[in-house]
C-alpha cells in the first residue's frame, strides 16, 4: 500500500492516507502521528497496536481503527474525490458504504482477503452462522455500491462473482508487485545473510513471510522430515499462527535441517530473499480465491525457482505454467516435492534457468511501475467514467492531478 500510495502521487494523484501503526510484522516503535512521505501526507492512529498478535486484540483494534477513521473522514477535505479502502481490517469497506450513504462519497474496493469466507474455509465461523450471513449480505451491499472493485487473483473475481454476479464489470484483477531494483539475483557466496546462517554450502529451501491459518506447512514439514538426512536446510523467516507449532514440531523430531528465524526488516529482504536456492509458496485447501500470497512476487524478483504447494484451480498453477519458473504440487504431496528438490539439488544449471525465467516473467507482467498504472486506470474510471478510444494524431487527457484520493 505504500507503495501504490507513493506510486499514485508520482502519477499526479493528491494523496492522504490514514493507517494504523506498523506492527503486523515488525517489532517497532511508534511512526509519527502525521507526515508527509514522498508527496503522501499519511497520518496514523495508535489503536492497531492494541494486541496486534491475538484475534480478538486485533478485531477490537480493527473497529477502534473504523470508528477513528470515520471521524476523519466527516470532513469534506480528507474525503478527497475518491476513498480508496482495504480489506485490512476486513469490515473497512462497510465504512465506505456509510461515507457513500451519508455523503454519496464514491469510494474504491480493494480485496485482498476475502472474509467471512476465509474465517468459514477455516472451519472457525459455520457457513450457516448468522455472523456469516450477515457479513456476506454487507459484502455484496459495499460491492454493488462500490465504484471499482480491484482484486489480486481471477480465482479471487470468480469468487465474488459467484456471490455477486451483477458486480463482474467493475471488478479488475490487479496482481500484487515487487521491486526488481531492490530485490535482484545474487549469489549466495555474495550474500551477507547467508554467511551468517550457515547456507552457502548447503541446498536451501525458504519460506518467508507470514505463517497464518491459511499456509499450507504441513506438506512442507513433511518434506523436511523425509529429507532429514540430505544434504538440505529448510529455513522459515517470519511469524503467525503456524511459526510455533512448526517450530515445536522440528525439535521434537529432531529435524536439524530446519531454521526459524523472524521477520526481516525491509533493508535485508534483499540478503533473505536471495540466500536460498528455491522459494515456496503454499495455500490450505479451502482458501482458494479467499487469499493471494503476495510472496510469490518477492520470490521472482530474487531469480528463484518456486515451488507452489496448492489445490489444482489455483491460479498459481497457471503462472507457473506460463512463466516456467517452478512447479505446483498438491496439498500433502511431501514426495513429490522432495523428488522436486532432488531433481533440482543435482542440476544447477535449471536451479538458474527457473529463476532467470521467473524474473523475467515478473519484470513483464509484475513490477511496481505497472501496477500503478493499472490502478490509475480503475481510479480514472471511478472518477471519469470509461475513457473513450483517443482520436488518431490527439494527446491522451491527463485528468489525475485534479483528482484527489
Amino acid at each position: 500500500m505504500a507503495e501504490l500510495a507513493q506510486g499514485l502521487s508520482r502519477q499526479g494523484l493528491k494523496v492522504q492516507v490514514f493507517a494504523g501503526q506498523p506492527g503486523y510484522a515488525y517489532d517497532r516503535s511508534l511512526a509519527p502521528q502525521r507526515e508527509v512521505v514522498d508527496g503522501v501526507m499519511v497520518r496514523r492512529t495508535r489503536t492497531s497496536r492494541l494486541w496486534p498478535q491475538r484475534i480478538r486484540g486485533r478485531a477490537v483494534g480493527g473497529l477502534l481503527y473504523c470508528l477513528r477513521s470515520l471521524v476523519k473522514l466527516l470532513h469534506p477535505a480528507r474525503r478527497g474525490d475518491l476513498v480508496l479502502v482495504t480489506t485490512e481490517p476486513p469490515y473497512l469497506p462497510v465504512l465506505a458504504y456509510l461515507l457513500h450513504r451519508l455523503f454519496k462519497q464514491p469510494y474504491l474496493c480493494v480485496v485482498y482477503d476475502l472474509y467471512p469466507e476465509v474465517a468459514v474455509a477455516l472451519r472457525v465461523v459455520p457457513k450457516t452462522h448468522g455472523l456469516a450471513r450477515l457479513w456476506n449480505w454487507l459484502n455484496c451491499l459495499t460491492w454493488r455500491n462500490a465504484e471499482a472493485i480491484v482484486v489480486l487473483s481471477r480465482t479471487m473475481k470468480q469468487r465474488i462473482v459467484d456471490q455477486c454476479p451483477e458486480i463482474s464489470d467493475k471488478i479488475s484483477v490487479i496482481h500484487n508487485w515487487a521491486d526488481p531494483g531492490l530485490i535482484y539475483p545474487r549469489p549466495k557466496a555474495d550474500n551477507w545473510f547467508a554467511h551468517q546462517h550457515g547456507l552457502t554450502q548447503v541446498f536451501t529451501v525458504l519460506y518467508s513471510g507470514n505463517m497464518g491459518r491459511c499456509h499450507d506447512l504441513d506438506t512442507v514439514m513433511a518434506t523436511a522430515q523425509a529429507l532429514r538426512h540430505a544434504p538440505v536446510k529448510f529455513v522459515f523467516v517470519g511469524g503467525g499462527a503456524k511459526r510455533q507449532p512448526c517450530a515445536d514440531r522440528a525439535q521434537a523430531a529432531g529435524l536439524t535441517n530446519c531454521l526459524f528465524l523472524p521477520y526481516q526488516s525491509k533493508g535485508d529482504l534483499p540478503y533473505s530473499l536471495t540466500a536460498c536456492d528455491l522459494s515456496l509458496v503454499s495455500l490450505v485447501p479451502g482458501v482458494e480465491g479467499l487469499v493471494a500470497p503476495s510472496k510469490l512476487y518477492s520470490s521472482l524478483a530474487a531469480g528463484r525457482p518456486v515451488a507452489a504447494i496448492c489445490e489444482t484451480h489455483s491460479y498459481l498453477r497457471s503462472l507457473l505454467a506460463e512463466g516456467g519458473f517452478g512447479r505446483a504440487f498438491s496439498n500433502g504431496d511431501s514426495k513429490g516435492l522432495a523428488d522436486f528438490i532432488h531433481t533440482l539439488m543435482a542440476d544447477p544449471a535449471l536451479v538458474k534457468q527457473m529463476g532467470d525465467r521467473g524474473r523475467s516473467y515478473m519484470q513483464q507482467k509484475f513490477t511496481p511501475e505497472q501496477g500503478v498504472l493499472r490502478y490509475v486506470e480503475v481510479v480514472e474510471s471511478c472518477l471519469y467514467g470509461p475513457m473513450p478510444a483517443p482520436a488518431a494524431h490527439a494527446s491522451p487527457p491527463t485528468k489525475a492531478a485534479a483528482s484527489r484520493l
